[in-house]
């Protein structure tokens, strides 16, 4: 019996751009760009985002403002629905829920697995809870232990672990330093290539 097939997609880079960086650029708080792709630990990571928040007097309405002006990247929304019909599929994010709602409006509400805020009564960010610690390779063995062939793509060091696991693990236009530091997993640089290298995995059919 082939065991049927779920994918796990990285959200920000893969599906949606950045949501710090697009913060950053329309607040002009340049250190607010550095995201996974550069800082590994997402503790320390996170810990640096909310001292500045709280330096520059920024509220999650602030950013929540910025996020209502995005968009999924030009290509995404068919690339999830061609992948939609042909096996399921759960977006792995390292966002929070208070951020991802109207981007996965956009998108046709796939399942998502993500993080929540600490707001205060003043709409001040303070502070950030994991679901769980390593969440994505953790949702990843989960699966797997319902068995569920797993099928991944990311583009930043937070989710090596995550295609590590999976039974195929995809890199989907990560910095040339993490395609350089994981030559394991293959690379694709636009949606038809990231279409073809997980139907050869899956394998995928309609």
């Amino acid at each position: 019996m082939v065991a049927p097939i779920i994918t796990c997609l990285d959200l920000e880079g893969v599906l949606v751009p950045e949501i710090w960086i697009n913060v950053a650029e329309r607040t002009g708080i340049a250190d607010l760009r550095l995201t996974t792709r550069d800082i590994p630990d997402y503790d320390v990571l996170m810990k640096r985002r909310l001292g500045i928040l709280d330096q520059h007097r920024l509220k999650l309405a602030d950013i929540q403002s910025v996020i209502a002006t995005m968009a999924p990247l030009d290509g995404a929304t068919e690339f999830l629905g061609w992948l939609r019909e042909r096996c399921q599929v759960i977006i792995l994010s390292d966002t929070f829920s208070e951020f991802a709602l109207p981007l996965m409006r956009q998108l046709g509400y796939p399942t998502i697995f993500c993080n929540r805020l600490e707001v205060d009564a003043a709409g001040r960010i303070v502070n950030y809870h994991l679901r769980q610690p390593d969440q994505k390779r953790q949702s990843v063995i989960a699966l797997k232990s319902l068995k569920f062939r797993i099928l991944a793509a990311g583009d930043s060091y937070n989710d090596t672990a995550m295609l590590a696991e999976a039974d195929a693990g995809v890199l989907f236009r990560p910095p040339d330093s993490i395609a350089r530091q994981f030559p394991q997993f293959p690379v694709a640089q636009t949606y038809p290539d990231l279409q073809a290298l997980l139907a050869k995995a899956g394998p995928l059919e309609r």
